[in-house]
């Protein structure tokens, strides 16, 4: 798997999505993102990935119970003997392109694999704008996307879902911040903190901030960026005290410098809590299937050993559930 591990100090990094093309090579913290109070202090395992084409994927034994149930559900694969998986190559670890900027990588990508072996088929990964995968996958375009792509309940009346990691968004702060722990409202008390704007991460910044205040604590100062460029140069400045957005992106970006450092972690959807899944469309029949090989995948270590490949590990599921509780529908 071509998998270096050493000694290091946990890093994490800039909040916003990384766009990685081509050549570029960067260190990952596997971190216990569950665990924030400790994240800056304890050491952890550094990942060098490998971001070449000749990605040597962990695979899967074709699953006798996935095969069985892809033949008597009904589906019938876009191309015969492969599975059609859409994914976004924008946001590194989860999917990218590799240093020839041709073939796709990633966590999703080896996810992805992991369910075409257990189906006994083909992989056949396809890139697209994150923003077009429901068109696509309900005109049958795509079978299966793999995308970072949350659990809703409104999502849940187009598309069948089958849950494959946490959804987790992490507050960073450079590396030599007296910061250590940010876990809840009053920690982010008088801070100046990087967010998207129209985001989950902005919507819970809010609630905390509107709780502050009203028991009497410092507002939270809000910074927003166009870029990750000018987000993380205010972080290095000191213009910001911490940056809070997807904790995966942010980790990778981050461990390339070891600047930065995680001080804690929220879900998604925070007060709810919702996973990530892949998709497909309503009643197809192809989600069961779909979860027995990811299920197998997680009970024979291959689930584990993908997501660790990634630095991904704190974000691991005890197994795969198929619809299971999404984010509230927006009133």
């Amino acid at each position: 798997m071509a998998i270096k591990k050493k000694t290091a100090v946990i890093v994490g990094g800039i909040a916003a999505i990384a766009l990685v093309g081509g050549g570029v090579t960067a260190l990952i913290a596997a971190n216990n993102a569950n665990a924030p109070e400790a994240a800056a202090a304890e050491e952890s395992s550094v990942i060098e990935f490998n971001l070449g084409p000749d990605q040597d994927r962990i695979r899967l034994d074709a699953v006798p119970e996935a095969v069985a149930s892809l033949e008597t559900s009904g589906f019938q694969p876009i191309e015969d003997g492969k599975l059609t998986v859409v994914t976004s190559p924008y946001a590194a670890p989860l999917a990218l392109y590799a240093d020839d900027d041709t073939t796709l990588i990633g966590n999703e990508v080896d996810l992805a694999q992991l369910i075409a072996d257990g189906l006994g088929l083909e992989l056949n990964i396809q890139p697209a704008a994150w923003a077009d995968w429901p068109l696509g996958i309900q005109s049958g375009k795509y079978d299966l996307i793999l995308s970072n792509v949350t659990v809703t309940e409104e999502r849940k009346e187009l598309y069948d879902f089958s849950s494959y990691r946490e959804d987790l968004l992490g507050f960073y702060v450079k590396a030599d911040s007296a910061i250590t722990s940010i876990a809840s409202a009053p920690d982010v008390a008088g801070l100046t903190i990087i967010v998207g704007s129209g985001t989950n991460q902005e919507k819970i910044l809010q609630a905390w901030d509107a709780e502050n205040v009203a028991a009497g604590l410092d507002p939270v100062e809000y910074l927003y960026f166009d870029d990750t460029a000018s987000a993380d140069l205010a972080l290095k400045s000191g213009r910001a005290d911490a940056n809070f957005g997807p904790n995966a992106t942010s980790a990778y970006a981050a461990a390339a410098t070891g600047e930065t450092k995680l001080v804690g972690t929220v879900n998604g959807g925070w007060p709810e809590t919702a996973p990530i899944a892949a998709a497909t469309a309503k009643g197809n029949g192809l989600i069961e299937s779909v979860n027995i090989a990811l299920n197998a995948a997680i009970e024979g270590g291959e689930y584990a050993a993908v997501l660790e490949r990634w630095g991904l590990t704190s974000e691991a599921l005890d197994s795969s559930e198929i619809n299971p509780p999404g984010l509230p529908k927006s009133e």
